[in-house]
């Protein structure tokens, strides 16, 4: 190390950092510090690769021990990534086959309680025009403000909150039950919603909007809400979409076992992260806003909005549900045994 400059010196400790921080993250805990490190893949990958190469110029004679750590942090990093790099195979066919079935426009936006570009919210709903329309971070001047943009829904279903927790809920299609509980935790609502599309075929819908990590907390009871959110809906239909702002990044244990314990697909897996947050720079940032879909539901076309005000960018989505599926056919017994009774 006497013969390496102040600029190698500390590029191996930075390298060193990063292999560090990489192998901590791996460690099966539920400490909310250890759980973070999964924000960190991405942007650790990343910094490991440019000082690994600047390493190669800077570094002499160590630049072979900083390449070995380099290739190290981005080897284990990318191996939690994989499933959202376009080298993986796609979970969900995009856009995928929707002959015949009844589709649907979703967004779901974290709004930012102390935004106040109301108008281009606004401007957001009226672009869209959703079918379904999840905000997040809802409080009461939110839903006043957008008053107009709600009114246009036949069903809507609020709960502004001045925790940053608010939610707001509101759909076109016909609602056979809605309602939202505390599930993730108290005074954190999650949205559970029966819809049914034109031609009778029946989902179900799941809004979420946990609380994110935090150093020094568990996350034991937070991961295990999470994963139960998904796992059993009210109507336990086998057609499921969900939506909302997660505070977490879909390769993390967490979220990795809502899917797997819900048994639900990506549509991002094998196309990319689709990062949603900050708004400013998502192109380094994370992908807290969520999508997944389960059985029948099928997604046509998803896209990331454009910076509308909020920290976070707005994900747009066209589902379809398939007629012939188990809950359309269960729907549909139902309404004839009514009928013949």
């Amino acid at each position: 190390m006497k013969n390496l400059s102040l600029a190698g010196k500390a590029i191996l400790a930075f390298l060193a950092l990063f292999l560090i921080l990489s192998l901590v993250s791996l460690y099966d805990t539920n400490r909310g510090a250890v759980r973070m490190l999964d924000f960190l893949r991405e942007p650790m990958m990343m910094l490991a690769g440019v000082l690994g190469i600047a390493a190669i110029f800077v570094a002499r004679p160590r630049w072979i021990t900083a390449l070995v750590l380099a290739f190290l942090t981005i080897g284990i990093n990318l191996w939690r990534l994989w499933p959202y790099t376009f080298l993986a195979s796609p979970q969900v066919a995009l856009p995928d086959e929707v002959d015949g079935m009844s589709c649907a426009r979703v967004l779901a936006f974290n709004v930012l309680q102390s935004n106040d570009q109301y108008d281009r919210t606004a401007q957001l709903i009226d672009s869209v025009d959703p079918d379904i329309l999840l905000l997040m971070e809802t409080n009461e001047k939110w839903v006043e403000e957008l008053a107009p943009q709600l009114s246009r829904y036949s069903y809507r279903l609020d709960m502004p909150l001045e925790n940053k927790y608010g939610m707001a809920f509101a759909t076109k299609l016909r609602t056979d039950r809605a309602e939202m509980v505390a599930n993730t935790s108290s005074n954190t609502p999650t949205l559970y919603a029966t819809l049914r599309m034109g031609d009778g075929a029946r989902f179900e819908v799941i809004g979420l909007h946990p609380r994110p990590p935090l150093p020094g907390e568990s996350t034991a009871t937070r991961d295990a809400n999470i994963a139960r959110a998904g796992a059993k809906t009210p109507d336990e239909l086998e057609n499921v979409l969900a939506i909302g702002d997660f505070n977490d990044v879909p390769w993390s244990d967490t979220t990795s076992r809502f899917a797997r314990e819900g048994g639900y697909f990506d549509p991002r897996a094998g196309r990319g992260s689709y990062p949603t947050f900050p708004a400013d720079y998502s192109f380094v940032g994370w992908p807290l806003d969520q999508i997944f879909v389960k059985n029948g539901v099928k997604v046509e076309e998803l896209e990331i909005g454009e910076d509308v005000g909020s920290d976070h960018l707005p994900l747009i989505a066209k589902v379809c549900v398939d007629p012939n599926s188990a809950d359309a056919d269960i729907e549909g017994a139902t309404a004839a045994e009514a009928a013949e009774s």
